[in-house]
């Protein structure tokens, strides 16, 4: 039994490493075994073209190759995103070696989720997207099925995100923001961004005012270092001063790399190390920590 589960455990997580954009001839929609889900993640990519407004250490989508597609037909996506969540109803989608490891409870559609090749906010047709979404959510009765938004949270304070923001409330959405760093000098070197960390803790703060948010952060080593304890300790006084502005945090997720990362520099954290920011994080921070390893 042991060694089942032990073989069972190893499937999975060589499920989660696959995260292919890809299911059958789709140009925009695929599915996942998500680890951070627990279940069925069906994935909506608007940046087939892989233009992103940050440049990750840890991201991994290699950019030196050029894309095949470089634009977003919102008819081809509500077809696309009709045809897999049909595929999962009727069971056919379960006959991919990946979804077969999942037990009856872990089945069904978790959640509906905008992350793609770079930042979903960025996609100009962002809010139509988001109601495409809505509908077929509403029109396959997934009423448990969330609406997710993985944003590094540059643009959450522009006119068209705040509304498309709202069809999302409306919808069983949920935000989930990524925050890397506690200081603006790691920011940089982490996520090399195009807008500084103030901006991204200021975007967030509003958002998390209007209503509950996650907060994903990816912790990992670079070039064989773990992130220093005091920008852990940054991190948590960032969290601590949103959440005395007013703003409230559903939960953390704590992660670390699962998949290759395009730069080399970039590796995984070891369970211990995780364990050790998630401590650090429980013990500052007065919001639930998931860790994911």
């Amino acid at each position: 039994m042991q060694q089942s589960e032990n073989d069972l455990f190893v499937r999975l997580k060589q499920a989660w490493r696959r995260h292919e954009r890809r299911w059958k001839s789709n140009k925009y929609v695929y599915a996942v075994v998500s680890r951070r889900s627990r279940g069925v993640s069906i994935g909506i990519n608007l940046n087939p073209d892989k233009r992103c407004n940050f440049g990750c250490i840890y991201c991994q989508v290699n950019r030196d190759i050029a894309p095949e597609i470089r634009k977003v037909s919102p008819e081809k996506l509500s077809e696309e995103l009709d045809l897999i969540l049909g595929a999962e109803k009727d069971g056919s989608l379960y006959e991919d070696e990946r979804f077969q490891l999942l037990t009856p409870s872990e089945r069904g559609v978790r959640d509906i989720a905008f992350s793609g090749d770079g930042e979903p906010t960025t996609f100009l047709r962002f809010g139509e997207a988001v109601r495409i979404a809505a509908d077929a959510r509403r029109r396959f009765h997934l009423n448990s099925t969330k609406l997710v938004l993985i944003t590094n949270a540059a643009y959450l304070n522009r006119p068209r995100v705040r509304v498309a923001l709202e069809t999302l409330d409306d919808n069983n959405g949920e935000i989930w923001a990524k925050l890397d760093a506690g200081t603006e000098e790691y920011f940089r070197r982490v996520n090399r961004p195009n807008v500084s960390l103030k901006r991204i803790t200021e975007n967030i703060l509003e958002a998390a005012r209007i209503r509950p948010i996650v907060i994903q952060s990816l912790w990992f080593r670079i070039q064989g270092s773990a992130p220093p304890f005091e920008e852990i300790e940054a991190y948590c006084s960032q969290l601590n001063a949103i959440l005395a502005a007013g703003g409230r945090l559903k939960k953390l997720q704590l992660y670390t790399i699962a998949r290759d990362p395009s730069d080399p520099a970039a590796s995984s954290l070891l369970p211990d190390d995780l364990d050790q920011i998630g401590a650090a994080a429980r013990s500052r921070v007065p919001v639930p920590v998931e860790v994911f390893y």
